[in-house]
Formats: C-alpha cells, structure tokens, sequence
C-alpha cells in the first residue's frame, strides 16, 4: 500500500482538508494574512498532488 492510497478513503480525504484548512488559517494568522495569497497556492499545490482537487467532483 502506497502512501497516497490512504486518501482514497473519504473520511480521510475530510480529515485530511480540514487539517489543510487549519493550517492555512495558522499561516495566514502568523502573517498577519500579508501572504494570503501564497499560503492558498501552497495548499491548493499540496492538495492537488495528494488528490484532493478542490475544483473536481468527488469521485465515488
């Protein structure tokens, strides 16, 4: 089993964007949200490579 195959099941995918979300919030708070911009496009990055697309449908 493959590190990324775990982020096939849902309920990790969910755990997994919220740990996402709150360290997003984290970095913005620490910046003083001065690299908002930069913070998101690292997130949506990470994501995007650990197949949490945002953007796509969920797949079943």
């Amino acid at each position: 089993m493959g590190i990324f195959d775990r982020f096939k099941n849902r309920a990790a995918q969910d755990k997994a964007r919220k740990m996402s979300d709150a360290a997003e919030k984290k970095a913005n708070e620490a910046t003083g949200s001065k690299h908002q911009d930069q913070v998101d496009a690292a997130q949506q990055n990470i994501e995007g490579r650990l197949g949490m697309d945002r953007d796509r449908p969920e797949q079943q």
